[in-house]
């Protein structure tokens, strides 16, 4: 899967957007941001070339429903994750929860 593929699932759950959206979004919604490569190297060459994304769910609060459609959402499409805690955004009074992926290029 590619990160335009991973957009566009991921805009069949919540809407989705790069980096932010330019207006007012209701709750729940997705960011999602390139975050660098984790290419493996073996004898000073990239033997395969991976792309770390971060996708983050935003919410009005903790939705554990939401974020269960996004776990289920990496498991049907064999994409391994790992979650931060989430986090209150005080100036925003939004909740932020973020699903660190890699994806294979």
């Amino acid at each position: 899967m590619n990160l335009t593929q991973l957009a566009q699932g991921l805009n069949t759950i919540y809407p989705t957007r790069y980096s932010h959206f330019t207006d007012k979004q209701a709750t729940p919604f997705i960011c999602y941001l390139d975050d660098g490569s984790t290419n493996l190297v073996a004898d000073n060459i990239v033997v395969e070339e991976s792309t770390a994304v971060r996708i983050e769910l935003y919410t009005s609060k903790k939705d554990l429903e939401a974020e269960r459609k996004i776990k289920q959402f990496l498991t049907n499409n064999e994409i391994p994750y790992e979650t931060d805690s989430t986090l209150f955004i005080e100036s925003e009074s939004l909740f932020l929860c973020v699903f660190n992926i890699i994806l294979l290029n």
